[in-house]
């Protein structure tokens, strides 16, 4: 091999080197779009958080439908994007068959495991959180009835709500719980008209304080809920601002934590499975200006003692994903 062969090959290696260390994230949001005030906000508030801090540019889409998703995947690996993160359960499927395709590249998908070497898998207990907001939803009831809402009636969603219902029942044995899904298919996660009425439904029944785990759906449950003179509780992100003072707290799901590491992992992105919980501040419930005056200091301290319980272990959520059953609630 001759000298300049030896420097052409090493340029090559240094470009090649460069281009891979150069190379842009990305982010594809699920259903619901960008700005659904609840998990791909969460999401899409990571991004950007990433992006202030290190003045670094990612790329992103939003899908219109469900036979999007894999072109949607596929586009922004063959665009050099690493890691790829996409945020949703939905992609479990789409994911298992493309990354194997693109073995440099690493992907990161948002609440479901897909065990594949170059995937980073980040699942959630949000059981635990939801425990938290349960509690405070039947300290919060005068008349012993609460409600929970959720989106598209799946595993994960129940999760939610078998871990609600646990924490209403640990400071209320006697409390009656009204849970709802609004669909079984995926556009339960964008129809507010349906979520208004079931919330209104649900007052019918006796809740006053009802929590919505529904994604965009759930933006027309908090509005009723304030319409009605009810608290509800939000998710996902802090989704108190929307009604102040009539909005209990919301469940944190910190989807913006999730992105944010994978974004600044960059190509080393570590894979395998991350569970983000109570103990990690994965999840948690919201405290701020808009709610302080709904949240007694009672309240407060009964709920941060079962959160130290919980991140001990002396007090252990059913995860309705574990079995598939809900001791405290039928769905």
């Amino acid at each position: 091999m001759s000298l300049m062969q030896k420097f052409l090959g090493a340029a090559a290696t240094l470009a090649l080197t460069s281009g891979a260390a150069l190379a842009d994230p990305a982010i594809i949001y699920d259903l619901g779009g960008k700005f659904d005030k609840s998990f791909n906000e969460a999401a899409y508030g990571g991004a950007e958080r990433w992006k202030a801090e290190t003045g670094g540019t990612y790329k992103e889409l939003e899908m219109q439908s469900e036979a999007q998703r894999e072109q949607a995947l596929r586009r922004l690996a063959e665009a050099g994007a690493n890691p790829v993160v996409m945020t949703g359960f939905a992609f479990g499927d789409v994911l298992n068959t493309v990354a194997p395709d693109f073995p440099d590249t690493k992907f990161a998908i948002i609440d479901m495991v897909v065990e594949r070497p170059n995937v980073k898998s980040v699942v959630f207990n949000e059981h635990e959180g939801s425990y938290l907001v349960g509690m405070m939803a039947a300290l919060a009831s005068k008349t012993g009835t609460v409600g929970f809402i959720g989106g598209m009636d799946i595993p994960l969603i129940r999760k939610f709500g078998c871990g609600y219902a646990e924490g209403v029942k640990a400071v209320n044995p006697d409390a009656t719980i009204v849970m709802n899904m609004t669909g079984t298919t995926p556009s339960a996660w964008n129809d507010p008209v349906k979520g208004a009425e079931l919330a209104k439904a649900q007052k019918s029944q006796g809740a006053d304080v009802i929590y919505a785990a529904a994604g965009g759906t759930g933006i027309g449950v908090l509005q009723a809920a304030a319409d009605e003179g009810i608290l509800s509780i939000g998710v996902d992100s802090n989704q108190n601002y929307l009604h102040p003072g009539q909005v209990l707290t919301s469940m944190t799901k910190r989807v913006d934590n999730a992105v944010y590491e994978a974004f600044k992992e960059g190509a080393d992105m570590t894979t395998g499975i991350n569970v983000m919980g109570l103990a990690n501040d994965g999840v948690g419930y919201a405290l701020d200006e808009h709610n302080a005056a709904l949240v007694t200091p009672e309240m407060k301290a009964a709920v941060d003692a079962a959160a130290e319980k919980i991140k001990s272990g002396e007090i252990v959520v059913h995860d309705y994903m574990s079995d598939n059953t809900c001791p405290s609630a039928s769905f």
